[in-house]
């Protein structure tokens, strides 16, 4: 079973480049590739940060295992 499954949901901390502040938000799980240590999901926030226009609602996103703070399961989360 890989660590991280279709439907999961990850926090992650986005820095914002010009203000160098970070914002935690929830990416939800697309897939994982356990070999590389990556899973590839959606932003499933609103980021209150510009982010240089980098981010947004629905933005597909590859996040290292690394930098993942926290997991749940679809029917923990909310």
């Amino acid at each position: 079973m890989p660590t991280y499954e279709r439907g999961d949901f990850i926090k992650v901390e986005f820095e914002d480049e010009v203000t160098g502040i970070g914002e935690w938000m929830w990416v939800r799980v697309q897939s994982c590739d356990e070999d590389k240590q990556l899973v590839f999901g959606v932003l499933d926030n609103t980021p209150l940060s510009r982010h240089s226009g980098k981010l947004s609602l629905g933005k597909e996103l590859a996040i290292s295992f690394a930098k993942i703070r926290e997991h749940r399961k679809p029917a923990n989360f909310g």
